[in-house]
């Protein structure tokens, strides 16, 4: 007959194993969120991730040895009867917020209205206009479609060497006026569209927790200024709360099988 402790080491096993499966029951249903996209037949990625601000996606494939991003970026912008809205996506190479960002956006003009994708270098809190302006990074292959309520960015951008990984940051707008994006709104899930993108690793970090009021960060924040990057080889909170997240599981079969061997 079994004894107590058996019974006690059997149970802790049952429990350990239900975590388990509860821990990746969640994984799959975080990475189901963008490989639910229907793109294209002639667009395929080899990484996507689910940005949970303003609920995007983001597909891509970087060719490290040519430093070649091609992308896909998925939003639905706030609907403002016929004007359509607009998406953007953008990396910043000189900081985690707007100020200095490298950006793609969509959106429709003209009459009919069709779909155009701008390049701008965005150099503070300023109106767009209706003309690209240049950027850090060659784009090509620029293009934009709609489904579903949702508007898809495509393009490839000539990154340079040694780029693997990455301050993005990403937005949506309900207005076009004059055939130009208008401001984006300032709700909180918008100023929290921006994070860190491992471009190889096919891995994303959030964004860091808001800045206590009254620090100088605060105050770069708010005038449109770039937060500072972290040190080199810091760990940013997100991504050690990332890092937790892959390395649990592991941990707990290990315990399991401690338990169960004791």
């Amino acid at each position: 007959m079994a004894s107590a402790t058996q019974l006690h080491r059997g149970a802790t096993l049952l429990l350990l194993s239900a975590v388990l499966l509860l821990a990746s029951s969640m994984s799959a249903v975080g990475a189901g969120s963008c490989a639910d996209d229907k793109l294209p037949a002639n667009r395929s990625y080899a990484h996507c991730a689910a940005l949970s601000p303003l609920g995007a996606t983001l597909h891509w494939t970087y060719d490290a040895k040519a430093a070649l991003l091609s992308l896909a970026f998925v939003a639905a912008p706030p609907t403002n009867g016929s004007t359509g809205g607009w998406v953007a996506w953008a990396l910043n190479p000189t900081g985690a917020g707007m100020k200095g960002a490298q950006a793609l956006v969509a959106f429709k003009r003209g009459n009919p209205p069709a779909f155009v994708v701008n390049t701008y270098n965005l150099t503070g809190h300023r109106a767009l206009g209706g003309d690209p302006t240049p950027i850090a990074f060659a784009a090509t292959d620029l293009a934009a479609d709609e489904s579903g309520g949702e508007m898809r960015l495509y393009g490839k951008l000539q990154l340079r060497p040694g780029m693997d990984v990455v301050n993005h940051i990403w937005n949506v707008g309900s207005t076009v006026a004059d055939g130009a994006p208008v401001k984006h709104a300032l709700a909180q899930e918008n100023l929290d569209a921006r994070g860190k993108l491992a471009l190889s690793a096919g891995t994303v970090f959030g964004p860091a927790p808001a800045p206590a009021p009254g620090r100088s960060s605060a105050k770069n924040s708010s005038s449109g200024g770039a937060a500072p990057p972290p040190p080199a080889g810091a760990e940013t909170t997100a991504e050690a709360a990332a890092a937790a997240t892959y390395v649990s599981a592991p941990v707990l079969m290990l315990l399991a099988f401690a338990g169960f061997f004791a």
